[in-house]
């Protein structure tokens, strides 16, 4: 059997070695357009902030090690078309046109960033970054000029730009909603991130959207809609990605809304085709309809199920949260589930506690204020959390990530048992403490 793969990232990589662990003998090829391939884009901004010493330093394994595995990895290729019909896929590699044969193939293609409409694009200075080549580029042109916009919230764009910052450069910040982070938080938690990046230095602008970029030949300003306009000489678009379907729909797989239709066993419409990743659509567990989850974590779930299908072996993949954990200098934030307005749009009245802890007993040296939102349905199941702190979010996200899979409610996780000693925790943890609170909600 010979099974190829499109595309070098989380899904891809992941696919190629959990195939080769269950079965030794079956061909595996992967075709990447990158000439990097293991490693992590969500490193990439702790190594611009030298956080991280240098990109090198994110490269888990060489094309050359997976040589070594017997997969046969095929950088600076770019897939032009795929015929499933005959089971054929075309690449271009150093301007060469090149057919090869498939059994199994697999589209783990991921996103492409999203370039806003707006004057100006083409400027220099103006970059977006998918990949290391990417944060190259962004590190020697930061070492010449004093000033960064980093245009959009998510959890990139935030990350992005503290590294900037930490560079030494006066950055801004902007969003065009009225709040960051806003898939994942509610606006009263995210304005805690806001107060920490502005005391930190950031200008954050937000409700905003930039509309034209101006200068000569390089950037120099972004400008709102209203004519206003910020100090730019670089300009970062950390506007989200657009799953790549080029490739799923010439082959003629079935598409949703957003992304590539899989099963769970990540088998697309097209028969021996199979996806991971960024392209895909997965099942909320909540709603039970389909999503996007743009996560490593997924992409690598996915891959340990579709290399378990492949292999002729049982497994599925379940329904997702996105349970998603970030950190900007001292601030850790995270959150599972839906947030409260989130709730509200899927007709869903949500019961909502926030409460104010802290990070261990507080008489220990160096506790740490924690703010935990949860929010239930009107039945009191949990369906989401978000957590603020400095230190030990990503164990409570995971805590709570349990807690809505197995869809128990504030009661029932209140009179559960957790773990305490001084320097860790509370006598009564935080995330009791919040289920309490919003237990008293109930009659």
């Amino acid at each position: 059997m010979k099974v190829v793969i499109v595309g070098g990232g989380a899904g891809g990589i992941s696919t190629a070695s959990n195939i080769r662990e269950i079965n030794k003998k079956i061909e595996i090829m992967v075709l990447t357009r990158d000439d990097k391939v293991a490693y992590s884009p969500c490193a990439i901004p702790y190594v611009l902030s030298g956080t991280i010493s240098s990109f090198d330093d994110i490269i888990m394994r060489t094309p050359e090690d997976y040589k070594n595995k017997d997969i046969d990895v095929i950088i600076g290729a770019e897939v032009t078309a795929v015929d499933s019909d005959n089971k054929t896929v075309t690449y271009d590699k150093d301007n060469e046109k090149i057919v090869i044969d498939y059994d199994k193939l697999v589209f783990a293609t991921g996103g492409n960033p999203f370039r806003p409409p707006m004057d100006g694009l083409d400027l220099e200075g103006v970059f977006q970054i998918r990949n290391i080549a990417d944060g190259v580029k962004v590190q020697e042109y930061a070492k010449n000029i004093e000033s960064a916009l980093v245009t959009g919230a998510g959890l990139i764009g935030i990350e992005i730009a503290f590294a900037l910052k930490e560079l030494g450069l006066k950055v801004t910040l902007t969003e065009m909603m009225p709040q960051v982070v806003p898939r994942s938080l509610d606006k009263d938690m995210s304005d805690i991130i806001v107060r920490y990046l502005e005391m930190e230095g950031i200008d954050v602008i937000l409700g905003h959207p930039i509309t034209k970029l101006i200068g000569e030949n390089k950037v120099e300003k972004a400008c709102f809609g209203n004519d206003d306009a910020v100090d730019a000489e670089m300009v970062i678009l950390a506007t989200g990605v657009r799953p790549e379907l080029e490739l799923a729909k010439m082959a003629g797989c079935d598409v949703g809304r957003w992304a590539i239709i899989v099963n769970d066993k990540m088998e697309t419409s097209v028969e021996d085709i199979y996806a991971v990743g960024d392209c895909v659509e997965s099942t909320d567990l909540i709603l039970g309809s389909n999503t996007i989850s743009h996560l490593g974590t997924t992409a690598v779930r996915q891959s340990k199920t579709l290399a378990r299908t492949i292999t002729g072996k049982k497994s599925k993949f379940n329904p997702v949260l996105n349970s998603m954990v970030s950190k900007v200098g001292k601030l850790e934030f995270g959150a599972v589930g839906f947030t409260s307005s989130f709730a509200q749009q899927n007709n869903i009245r949500p019961v909502v506690q926030k409460v104010e802890a802290l990070t261990r007993a507080r008489y220990y040296p160096n506790a740490k204020p924690m703010d935990i939102k949860v929010i239930c349905d009107s039945e009191g199941v949990i369906i989401g959390c978000q957590i603020i702190a400095e230190e030990r979010v990503a164990e409570r996200i995971d805590t709570m990530t349990l807690a809505i899979t197995e869809e128990l409610t504030c009661f029932e996780l209140s009179n559960m048992e957790f773990a305490y000693a001084p320097p860790v925790s509370m006598v009564t943890d935080p995330l009791v403490l919040a289920v309490e609170e919003v237990s008293k909600k109930f009659n």
